[in-house]
């Protein structure tokens, strides 16, 4: 009989607990294949004197899928599309449905001049500004501040 010192470093390279461990810390894309995965398209937004500037990525939809709304101070950007795709054959019918939704808020800023908010989607991509209120940009100019 041999004597193994015990490594707890060791016991992540046993196959039991990896298992769990690609579970429960892995996507459900994994598992179940892309058609199950949620999409939730990525957002960058940069801020500038001027407003917000927000792109979605989202490649494969048109403007016409997209859903943006307003209510008080949430910026609710969303979308729904299904596709269907069939095959007929004189043995088989196979038909396929495929449902894509996401949807996407924000709470602007008091700052935020809401009439002006305009959209843009090209080349995959969802290009929203969110202008600043015009007094707010005027206050952004740097000042000299008197000691009294």
């Amino acid at each position: 009989m041999n004597l193994i010192k015990f490594d707890p470093a060791a016991r992540k390279n046993l196959w039991f607990p990896s298992v769990f461990d690609d579970f429960f810390n892995g996507n459900i894309s994994d598992f179940m294949g892309n058609d199950f995965a949620t999409n939730m398209p990525s957002v960058n937004v940069a801020e500038d004197a001027q407003g917000y500037h927000m792109e979605l990525a989202a490649p494969g939809l048109t403007k016409d899928d997209f859903r943006i709304s307003l209510d008080k101070d949430r910026l609710t950007i969303s979308s729904e599309k299904e596709s269907k795709r069939e095959t007929a054959d004189a043995k088989f019918t196979r038909r396929e449905f495929n449902y894509t939704t996401f949807s996407r808020s924000f709470i602007l800023p008091k700052t935020v001049d809401k009439d002006r908010i305009s959209a843009k989607y090209e080349n995959g991509i969802l290009k929203l500004l969110v202008p600043k209120k015009a007094e707010v940009v005027k206050d952004e100019k740097s000042r000299v501040i008197e000691i009294s």
